[in-house]
């Protein structure tokens, strides 16, 4: 988090946004950093038990499934530092995306986000091009889009198949404010944030 409030205080980032919980095995947290937060009276859940789950799948089943007083009707939730690091953790996030294919859940790295696209009905993305675009890419992950239709990209689809091994829209380009996808399989959707 300080990197995200370079002029302020590291410390006093860290007490502002102190989270509610901290839910995982424990495999990865430094004791340094876990003992700091459970002093500011976290809440540490250790479930270093279940290695069936990603600590990421662990959380958003929490978040979907137990946490009390939440709205979830709008919810999005928005998973900071999901992508850059070991690529196989990217994909176990990416899997998370699609066990939770009715909870929009945004994966947020320094350079990109990515999102899911149900098949289900016709997006309509909005961009907001002050701190996103141009570079964007729909992609299609364990199955093919026998019909992948778009407007707003610079390429735009009209009723073409993608598929690994073939053709997938990467390195794309926004062209305006709203980007239309409907597609016969889910698709992954990423595109490029600008550097503040």
């Amino acid at each position: 988090m300080p990197l995200l409030f370079p002029r302020d205080d590291a410390l006093d980032v860290r007490h502002r946004y102190k989270p509610d919980m901290i839910k995982g095995d424990m495999d990865s947290i430094r004791t340094e950093v876990l003992d700091f937060y459970t002093n500011l009276g976290t809440k540490v859940v250790d479930e270093s038990h279940d290695q069936d789950t990603t600590d990421l799948h662990k959380c958003v089943a929490y978040i979907r499934d137990f946490a009390p007083n939440l709205d979830k009707s709008n919810l999005c939730i928005l998973v900071a530092g999901a992508l850059g690091g070991r690529f196989d953790h990217e994909a176990g996030n990416i899997n998370v995306l699609y066990r939770f294919s009715t909870t929009r859940i945004i994966l947020l790295s320094d350079d990109c986000l990515i999102y899911l696209l149900p098949r289900t009905h016709c997006h309509e993305i909005h961009i907001q091009s002050s701190v996103e675009g141009p570079h964007c890419g729909l992609i299609p992950i364990g199955m093919t889009s026998v019909s992948t239709t778009t407007t707003g990209l610079q390429w735009d689809l009209t009723n073409t198949e993608m598929r690994f091994g073939d053709l997938v829209s990467t390195s794309n380009l926004v062209q305006g404010e709203k980007i239309t996808v409907q597609s016969s399989s889910d698709l992954l959707w990423t595109i490029s944030i600008k550097k503040v």
